[in-house]
């Protein structure tokens, strides 16, 4: 597995994370909690493989006792820039004494279900009906999605971050290889 990097996306970074947003999203704009989201002024880690190239974003805000990932997108699934992001995140959010990594998705997504479980995020909540809600504000939010299933919930996944707790789950970067450098400090909530 090649190394991987993580860093705070620059003004040069744009248009690769711009392309992973389309490609995953349709775009800069996605819907969680009834919120509708322009990735475009998040903070945003970029993954960057030892060629220079994006190779993962994740887009994050916090709220709270908690960092909130709105977004996570990588190039190539199980390359290891989602584990290297989704670790960054946290440790940039203990770093700023945060009490908590969380994200939704939804019921239909079984992949991100096993792989957020697979790096420490337990299930902590579900939110009946948001995705209904969401399509009033992204009206092109399929009804049925992956696997046929239908879309209508979110559900919530939290890691908490105690202390200590300097790494992901044992699926995560430190079991693969990937190098994580000290990540900078959060800004404040907007």
């Amino acid at each position: 597995m090649e190394a991987i990097t993580v860093r705070v996306a620059g003004p040069g970074d744009r248009a690769a994370v711009d392309a992973l947003h389309e490609r995953e999203w349709g775009g800069p704009y996605v819907i969680g909690h009834d919120t509708r989201y322009d990735l475009r002024t998040l903070p945003t880690l970029v993954a960057v493989d030892g060629a220079g190239a994006v190779v993962g974003a994740l887009a994050h805000h916090r709220e709270g006792d908690g960092l909130e990932v709105v977004s996570v997108v990588a190039a190539r699934p199980g390359g290891g820039a989602g584990s290297a992001l989704l670790d960054a995140a946290a440790q940039a959010a203990r770093a700023a004494g945060l009490a908590r990594l969380w994200l939704i998705t939804s019921n239909d997504n079984l992949r991100a279900l096993r792989f957020y479980q697979r790096r420490g995020l337990r299930l902590v909540g579900v939110d009946r009906g948001a995705v209904d809600r969401a399509r009033r504000l992204k009206p092109e939010i399929p009804l049925i999605g992956e696997d046929g299933i239908p879309l209508h919930d979110e559900l919530i996944l939290e890691r908490r971050l105690a202390p200590g707790d300097e790494g992901s789950a044992p699926a995560g970067p430190a079991a693969q290889g990937v190098s994580l450098p000290p990540c900078p400090p959060l800004p404040a909530s907007r």
